[in-house]
């Protein structure tokens, strides 16, 4: 990431292009890391605030559009993407349903958790969005909410106190992570072993 936070530095004007590119790169399931793409628009806006509102719209708008990529893969190809090694890891099937079920439970509530998870977990979200055929229009816009709130908190954090919340942030997804890992695995042990009722 050093390298491309400095040849973009050497090309500033280009910078907001390049950072939506990657981030649309992203939604085919290329591995783009968006916290790696908000630190460095954050980082340049810090270095040069007139280009913050470019640098801002540029991966706000690419990490959405991204979303809407993975979701449209999913809800077009369908389940032949479950044949390709390159997504069969993303979407299996118990895990589509399992997703689907979230999105019925807890609505835009799922999403917008999901884009705080790290570890390939929010393309995988997305993807079983489309391949469970969520509403479209619901989905994009609980997306739009859920990626203005993540968006603008961490390219905030970023720009306000830059390296020193890397370290903080990336402990914090592995936190977020092990829980998530947690609360779905109770909900599968749950679903597969219901309770026996009370006996009198």
């Amino acid at each position: 990431m050093t390298e491309l936070l400095t040849f973009i530095q050497t090309h500033i004007e280009y910078a907001p292009f390049i950072i939506f590119s990657l981030l649309i790169l992203a939604g085919f399931n290329i591995p783009v890391s968006e916290d790696g793409m908000l630190f460095i628009a954050a980082f340049l806006a810090s270095q040069s605030p007139e280009h913050w509102p470019l640098l801002y719209a540029s991966v706000y708008l690419g990490a959405y559009f991204s979303d809407l990529i993975c979701y449209g893969l999913g809800r077009i190809i369908g389940p032949r993407l479950l044949d390709l090694k390159f997504f069969a890891g993303m979407a299996r099937r118990e895990r589509i349903d399992k997703i689907h079920a979230y999105y019925d439970r807890y609505g835009v509530i799922t999403l917008i958790l999901g884009r705080f998870i790290p570890f390939g977990v929010r393309n995988g979200l997305f993807l079983t969005a489309g391949l469970a055929k969520m509403n479209l229009i619901k989905f994009a816009a609980a997306d739009l909410l859920a990626c203005t709130i993540s968006t603008a908190s961490f390219f905030t954090l970023y720009y306000r106190y830059g390296e020193q919340m890397i370290e903080m942030v990336r402990k914090a997804n592995i936190a977020i992570f092990i829980l998530a890992l947690a609360v779905g695995g109770y909900f599968y042990f749950r679903r597969k072993n219901p309770g026996r009722p009370n006996q009198p």
